[in-house]
């Protein structure tokens, strides 16, 4: 068994890509293929790794979730389209409840939609509203949001994602709301009023565009499709793109969208792919304690992989492990896609130092609704 100071070396592989990722953010695709391709050689060395029957097992898995990631693209741009966005800033009130209450509803935008583009649209609405000046714990606050958001259900987040394509029903990962609820609440009343201080909300300028109801039509019809063939067909991803077929029909896709979404998705793939490859059974025992500790590692690395293991190792309270790898990837700007994806609306926020100076109260509030998931739900592995 070949081992660095007593660790394995596919672990000691798997740890440098994560931190190439978090290290060499604009070259994270070619560090996810050259981490994966590493790993994957050096287990070819060993005499007891079958490449053909260890993909031809995680195959069906990979093509699922590729088929949802571009899905979940498409999803997210028919919902921008739909002009819903646009006509949300009309429900917020006065003041710094009107930060709190737009951060409110990327949590609820991110339990149907994608955590990425609630983020992203969470972001559209603040600098319209904000006029282009945005706090940057207001920003660290929105990711939180729409991670928190996603962390309950199995349509918002990549990782709640993956534990439904694992066979974890769609109410295992609910009691994740439990802290998520929480967190938002916590962090969401420091940022709104860290955001007011900065700049006041003025939503006077609203968008005269008309609600597209064709789009939405097809918004519903996705979601739809991927719970029913979940349940049938154990396959989300073909209902899915058998609604996004039908839509087509009477509504224009935007498959622009995809070049952009393939190459992040064949990002995440490899690091999935390469979490796949690593020895689980050597892994800290599945606990409480590991849990709120993966909270913390992923706001450093992707939460992806580190999802993918502890599926991989199994015995965790998945609703507390959806919690944590999701809200816990907040703390740190390129923990989380949706950190990555709205430092593109926001340079200002991709920076550490800044992030972790101005966002402190989203490690705060993941602390204090962990501990207050542990009292209520408790640890309830299955």
């Amino acid at each position: 068994m070949e081992m660095i100071l007593g660790i394995r070396i596919e672990f000691v592989l798997f740890a440098l890509t994560l931190l190439g990722v978090a290290l060499l953010h604009k070259h994270t695709f070619w560090v996810g293929l050259c981490g994966l391709s590493l790993v994957l050689l050096f287990k070819m060395t060993l005499p007891d790794f079958h490449p053909g029957e260890h993909f031809a097992h995680e195959a069906p898995t990979l093509l699922n979730l590729l088929g949802l990631l571009l899905g979940f693209a498409i999803l997210a741009k028919y919902f921008e389209e739909s002009g819903v966005p646009q006509k949300l800033p009309v429900l917020l009130p006065g003041g710094w409840k009107g930060g709190f209450v737009l951060l409110l509803m990327v949590a609820a935008l991110s339990s149907f939609l994608d955590n990425i583009a609630a983020a992203m649209i969470g972001g559209m609405i603040a600098r319209f509203v904000f006029k282009g000046k945005v706090h940057v714990g207001y920003v660290a606050a929105i990711v939180a949001a729409s991670n928190a958001g996603g962390s309950g259900s199995v349509v918002g987040d990549t990782t709640t994602t993956m534990m439904w394509i694992d066979g974890i029903a769609a109410g295992g990962v609910l009691p994740a709301y439990i802290a998520a609820i929480p967190a938002v609440v916590v962090c969401g009343l420091v940022a709104s009023r860290q955001q007011d201080k900065w700049q006041p909300l003025d939503a006077s300028e609203l968008s005269d565009k008309e609600i597209d109801f064709k789009k939405l039509i097809v918004v519903v019809m996705i979601l739809a499709g991927a719970i029913i063939t979940n349940i049938t067909l154990d396959f989300p991803a073909a209902g899915v793109w058998a609604a996004i077929a039908i839509g087509s029909l009477f509504s224009r896709v935007s498959f622009h969208e995809l070049p952009s979404a393939l190459k992040g998705s064949v990002f995440l793939l490899s690091l999935v792919s390469a979490a796949s490859l690593m020895p689980v059974d050597e892994l800290p025992t599945a606990s409480w304690h590991t849990a709120g500790a993966l909270g913390f590692i992923s706001a450093v690395f992707d939460n992806i992989p580190l999802t993918k293991l502890a599926l991989e190792q199994g015995g965790y309270d998945w609703a507390m492990l959806a919690y944590s790898v999701g809200f816990g990837g907040s703390m740190i700007w390129f923990g989380s896609s949706a950190g990555v994806a709205i430092t593109n609306l926001f340079p200002e926020a991709a920076s550490v130092g800044s992030w972790l100076k101005n966002g402190w109260h989203v490690m705060m509030a993941y602390v204090i609704a962990f501990l207050l998931m542990l009292v209520i739900w408790g640890w309830q592995p299955f």
